[in-house]
């Protein structure tokens, strides 16, 4: 069928007629049998769909079992479209479908979820068009066999419209963010003091050339600085610069936790549609902590390039460790990203507060 008229997912576009044809590519067991899912050995990478033609990816849901430890940062979830080399989407699964830390926990948000059981069923609805075939596999670094249940739906076209951007997904980590010693300094000093009059030294969250738009990120961040002093992790300006612009950006926010729609150095779990907190931290936000900000009504446009930072404390003072995994749509090609080994990528055990 012809794309013909693009047709949302709103309630009120609901009784809209449309002209694709819905499709599915499953786990299901092609005997007739129950074992519905995918064995993968250590070491070795499955296809999950390999489809050809024009279409759009709608939705993907994903269960997995592996007994090897943070096998959610050690199993790799790639996507390429119409035949590309280098792939579109390169994440650890977990943090793919919207957590970091090698956990999985229930929450809800518009493009992605973790649902029960604990947050052991994952889902995306990101939409993934492709003009020429779509690809998506999953690769096993861990030392166990992974257990791989999945749907992937889509939509068959004749042909996709020229103004569809292509999905993407990378994942980022500083461990730790290079700080600043607080040696000699008043926690108020290390904490609140100084000035950034160039963003140079920012977390970065994504760094894409071509044209497009950034629709989001989680942002996963591993609290170092135990003490009993204020310890605050946040307090860092988002500063998101669009097409090489020089500072101070178009978009230069007001803290951390401003970014993420939420205030007053928060340590309440909250689950929104476009903005949350699934792990709020230990007390004096010690810890681990996951945050999440979706540009989906508010989608951030770039024609050349986009650079998409963060303060890690006010004037980058704090070094805990950041990861994070940014998405986005944009025209091929994109710049190639590669991901790090299996050790760079496995979290830090947690502490004792004090």
């Amino acid at each position: 069928m012809t794309m013909g008229k693009q047709v949302g997912s709103s309630l009120r576009e609901l009784a809209t007629l449309r002209t694709a044809k819905r499709k599915r590519i499953s786990s299901y067991d092609r005997t007739g049998g129950n074992d519905d899912r995918m064995h993968i050995k250590p070491g070795t990478t499955a296809t999950v769909a390999d489809i050809s033609g024009s279409g759009c990816i709608t939705h993907i849901w994903v269960t997995m079992e592996c007994h090897a430890e943070h096998f959610l940062r050690k199993v790799v979830f790639r996507m390429y479209w119409d035949g590309e080399d280098d792939a579109s989407v390169e994440v650890p699964i977990g943090d793919f479908f919207g957590m970091g830390h090698a956990e999985h926990k229930n929450f809800v948000s518009a493009p992605l979820d973790m649902s029960p059981e604990d947050g052991k069923s994952f889902n995306c609805w990101f939409p993934m068009p492709f003009a020429d075939g779509a690809h998506i596999e999953v690769t096993n670094e861990s030392e166990e066999t992974l257990i791989f249940y999945y749907y992937v739906d889509y939509e068959q076209y004749e042909s996709l419209p020229g103004d569809q951007a292509r999905f993407h997904a990378c994942w980022h980590r500083e461990n730790p963010t290079e700080g600043i010693s607080e040696e000699g300094l008043k926690n108020n000093e290390f904490q609140l003091e100084g000035e950034n009059t160039t963003g140079e030294g920012n977390y970065v969250v994504l760094e894409a050339e071509g044209r497009g738009h950034y629709v989001g990120c989680n942002l996963n961040i591993h609290n170092l600085r135990y003490t009993g002093k204020w310890n605050w992790y946040g307090e860092g300006d988002d500063m998101i610069f669009i097409d090489g612009e020089s500072f101070p950006p178009t978009l230069h926010g007001t803290g951390t936790e401003d970014y993420f729609n939420t205030a007053w150095c928060p340590t309440q779990e909250v689950n929104a549609p476009y903005h949350g907190i699934i792990k709020a931290g230990d007390p004096n936000w010690a810890g681990k902590i996951t945050l999440y900000r979706y540009h989906i009504a508010d989608p951030i446009m770039f024609e050349e390039s986009i650079r998409v930072t963060i303060e890690h404390g006010h004037n980058n003072h704090r070094s805990d460790d950041w990861s994070s995994t940014a998405y986005w749509y944009q025209v091929e090609p994109h710049r190639p990203f590669g991901l790090k080994p299996v050790a760079e990528r496995l979290p830090r055990q947690e502490q004792e507060w004090v």
